[in-house]
């Protein structure tokens, strides 16, 4: 036995101080104001929780963690592990290695290397091609989290431009279909008139006027349409633009049908960190204006969005170099988008409790996660532990991912992770990662 005790535990929606008795893996009871038995607190291992902030493990359903195929960048151990140091204890993963994951075996022995790799519990997405619906209609939606369809190409080009396959996907695969949007057509105009410009050395700051607001609104505005037309539970990723908002709507989350996610990066970056940061910031949809980062997070307050993520995708520090065309698309972000996240809440941007529903709460509602994203009696224990007075500075030693860099990297925060529990145990504590593994996460559909 576990007792987490007199933590500020922050939870749906409120905080209060309290105690967390762990047993068997899971919460085995949740403790307020009631004063703790002598006989409990001598029979169980006590860790003192005063001043330190509980809140249930984030569940980050967008990443990259390059394997197979592409493992010099990084690979399911070493990208989980960084996950667990900061506080993710569960992430759903993308389809676009090599080979790429577009049929029932290639998914299924991704889940045999995470079963035998992965630091913390895990989901892989199925892929969609223009060919590969008989497939897709084959997954099984209580054991994996959903399809992707990139309805824009990006690292991989996995881009699905048939409009007649894209009906048939939104019209007859019966789960939650997740996709990348930015329209191609306008993507290709942008870049001839840059190209026109520039020859092909085009600056890093046009890349967010290449891939530009406009062509992300028009491929999300078509996913709606498409997901409405055909009733599809539809979640778009990476929402990156103002405009994008309007295509959202207020309600409950367990009534939406359209939902979408907001990434770390286009909270906290703006093009005008271009100048700073050059394509360490480079994303696929871009980091965009200020305006846009400012309403995708009043988005995210009055409920129209729903979920934060990451878009984890590293790459070697060298294929980030050179401008807007050269540069390689996507950076690491797992190993720090909680405290990213929590910095924000201490800059009076966003709650602590908002943080937590956006990142805990939301993602396990969303895809209906079993027993996960919540602090509730019976629940699996995953959770974190965070110091709120402990400054903690990026550097090249602290960094876990395998590409050995961050576009926050000299970035001092004014929390740190100070223990991450998965499945009950203790996985990361004093700066390091217990070498234990996570388990395939299983959806209530």
């Amino acid at each position: 036995m576990i007792l987490i005790h007199k933590a500020t535990i922050i939870n749906e929606g409120t905080s209060f101080i309290g105690s967390v008795l762990i047993e068997n893996n899971v919460i085995a009871e949740i403790f307020r104001t009631e004063e703790i038995s002598d006989r409990l607190l001598n029979n169980a291992t006590v860790i003192d929780g005063r001043e330190l902030w509980l809140m249930p493990g984030v569940i980050d359903d967008q990443v990259h963690f390059r394997e197979p195929g592409l493992t010099h960048k990084g690979d399911i151990a070493s990208e989980s592990r960084a996950a667990i140091a900061g506080g993710v204890t569960s992430f759903m993963e993308m389809p676009n290695t090599k080979p790429q994951t577009t049929t029932i075996e290639l998914l299924e022995q991704k889940f045999e290397l995470a079963a035998e790799k992965s630091f913390a519990n895990y989901s892989f997405y199925m892929g969609a091609t223009n060919d590969n619906i008989a497939e897709l209609k084959k997954v099984d939606p209580k054991k994996v989290c959903g399809v992707k369809v990139f309805m824009g190409s990006s690292t991989g080009n996995m881009l699905v431009d048939d409009k007649m396959v894209l009906q048939s996907i939104f019209a007859e695969v019966d789960m939650l279909i997740a996709t990348h949007c930015e329209k191609e057509e306008i993507i290709r105009e942008n870049l001839a008139k840059y190209k026109a410009e520039f020859g092909e050395d085009i600056p890093i700051q046009y890349h967010p006027l290449i891939r530009s607001a406009e062509a992300c609104y028009r491929s999300s505005a078509e996913a709606v349409e498409l997901a409405d037309k055909y009733q599809t539970r539809l979640h778009i990723l990476h929402l990156s633009t103002e405009k994008e908002i309007s295509l959202f709507d207020i309600k409950p989350l367990t009534e939406k049908k359209i939902t979408g996610e907001v990434c770390v990066h286009h909270l906290w970056f703006s093009d005008e960190d271009y100048s700073r940061y050059g394509a360490r910031i480079k994303w696929n949809p871009a980091v965009k204006t200020r305006q846009d980062r400012g309403a995708l997070m009043q988005g995210l307050l009055k409920n129209k969005l729903d979920v934060i993520a990451t878009d984890h995708a590293p790459h070697l520090l060298e294929e980030k170099q050179g401008g807007a065309l050269k540069a390689a698309s996507g950076g690491p972000l797992v190993q720090h988008s909680l405290q990213m996240m929590l910095e924000l809440a201490k800059k009076g941007k966003i709650t602590k409790e908002q943080v937590v529903n956006k990142m805990c709460h939301a993602p396990a509602t969303m895809f209906r996660i079993d027993k996960r994203g919540y602090i509730r009696k019976g629940y699996f224990a995953d959770l974190v532990l965070v110091n709120p007075n402990k400054p903690y500075t990026v550097t090249r030693d602290n960094i876990l991912y395998k590409c050995k860099w961050a576009p926050l990297e000299g970035e001092t925060f004014s929390t740190s992770i100070e223990k991450t529990f998965l499945n009950g145990k203790i996985a990361f504590e004093n700066g390091v990662v217990y070498d234990m593994r996570g388990e395939r996460l299983h959806f209530d559909r």
